[in-house]
């Protein structure tokens, strides 16, 4: 799917669309709820000017393996829930993570967000590939069990001034 024109993609527009591989989506700033949840055969996403990926957006996508949103602002709940393939994410704008937003993202290693303020609950549950993680300053709030059942996370780099309250 190409839409070099399309600004904002509803909830459930392409929802269990199986057989969808590719989306570019180059003007996009939204995609609603569930948009693309449980597209399984999807791997590749473009999405350049996206700043909001709802709730279950790209939910189950479990061939999905890698995502860059240079301009994402906020993800919402269990937006990449069970995206069982995704190795890699990239996002350098993300202020806040919806709870589970990476849960059950087994094959993840590597997550760039230099600017997260937010990190909600379980936000990489059972992440297991996952071996370190850098956590900026601007954190002021981890949810609950955020990194619960990371068997492999070994080394996690925390650049606060002080700790936060627990």
């Amino acid at each position: 799917v190409s839409m070099p024109s399309v600004m904002t993609i509803g909830d459930y527009a392409f929802s269990s669309c199986d057989a969808l591989t590719s989306v570019s989506m180059p003007s996009v700033t939204t995609i609603g709820d569930y948009a693309f949840g449980y597209c399984s055969a999807l791997t590749s996403v473009e999405m350049p000017k996206v700043t909001t990926i709802g709730d279950y957006a790209f939910h189950w996508c479990s061939a999905l393996t890698s995502v860059e949103m240079p301009e994402v602002t906020t993800i919402g709940d269990e937006a990449f829930y069970r995206c069982y393939a995704l190795t890699s994410v990239s996002m350098p704008s993300v202020t806040t993570i919806g709870e589970e937003a990476f849960g059950y993202c087994s094959a993840l290693t590597s997550v760039e967000m230099p600017k997260v303020t937010t990190i909600g609950g379980y936000v990489f549950y059972d992440c297991s590939a996952l071996t370190s993680l850098d956590i900026p300053a601007s954190v002021t709030m981890i949810g609950n069990n955020a990194f619960d059942e990371c068997s492999s996370l070994t080394a996690v780099y925390c650049h606060w001034d002080e700790p936060l309250e627990c």
